[in-house]
């Protein structure tokens, strides 16, 4: 296990910003295909939890990137 989070760390290290945006597209693609087939009753639920770990994801990512912009134009 530790020499897949390895190569997994080398990997990100190599990627691109079009490979983070082919990743992220692909990821919630397969998101909104595991929606779709949820059953009508949990699709609020499931709703619900999605939107919590965006914004649990999303604030510390936006926070990373303004501190880098701010770091940048130094």
């Amino acid at each position: 296990m530790k020499n897949l989070i390895a190569a997994g760390n080398l990997y990100l290290k190599k990627m691109e910003l079009t490979d983070v945006a082919l990743l992220k597209l692909c990821v919630g693609a397969l998101g909104v295909l595991i929606g779709l087939g949820a059953a009508k009753k949990h699709r609020k639920g499931a709703g619900l939890l999605a939107g919590l770990v965006f914004c649990v994801t999303y604030v510390p990512l936006m926070g990373r990137f303004l501190r880098a912009i701010v770091a940048g134009e130094d």
